[in-house]
């Protein structure tokens, strides 16, 4: 199976809602992140910047799953729309699914930015699953 990470704060929420249904997994759980590019547009941050940013995310990952019997391993993904980035690179890597925590966010700015959940689920051909944002221990 294939899990995006968009953000750090993601990066706990999606690792926190698998490890509640991680007895199920079975094979490989590859976390990817994608590094969107501009198209043409100049950049936010560095590549280089942004790679960091995704290993801190990925380590986020790796210590919320390593108490797990999982085996993890972790892609950073580049292109310029992310949902067919991530459909693509799941099917190069024969991905069983995609697994996901939606984000949060108002629905102007989904609807402004695009909404990527929404199209990873309208545009995959491969099963979409989508898991409850289990709240963290503090927040109860």
């Amino acid at each position: 199976m294939i899990v995006p990470i968009a953000s750090k704060s993601d990066a706990r929420a999606t690792t926190r809602a698998l490890a509640s249904h991680v007895d199920s997994v079975a094979g490989t759980v590859v976390a990817v992140h994608v590094i969107e590019k501009a198209g043409g547009a100049p950049d936010k941050a560095s590549i280089e910047q942004r790679e960091r940013d995704t290993e801190e995310m990925f380590d986020i990952v790796r210590t919320q799953l390593e108490a797990y019997d999982v085996d993890l391993e972790t892609e950073i993904l580049y292109g310029t729309d992310v949902a067919e980035t991530i459909v693509e690179a799941a099917h190069e890597m024969d991905a069983s699914s995609i697994v996901f925590t939606p984000r949060g966010g108002s629905r102007w700015v989904r609807l402004l930015a695009g909404d990527v959940a929404l199209s990873l689920i309208s545009g995959s051909d491969l099963p979409v699953v989508v898991l409850p944002d289990e709240p963290e221990e503090d927040d109860e």
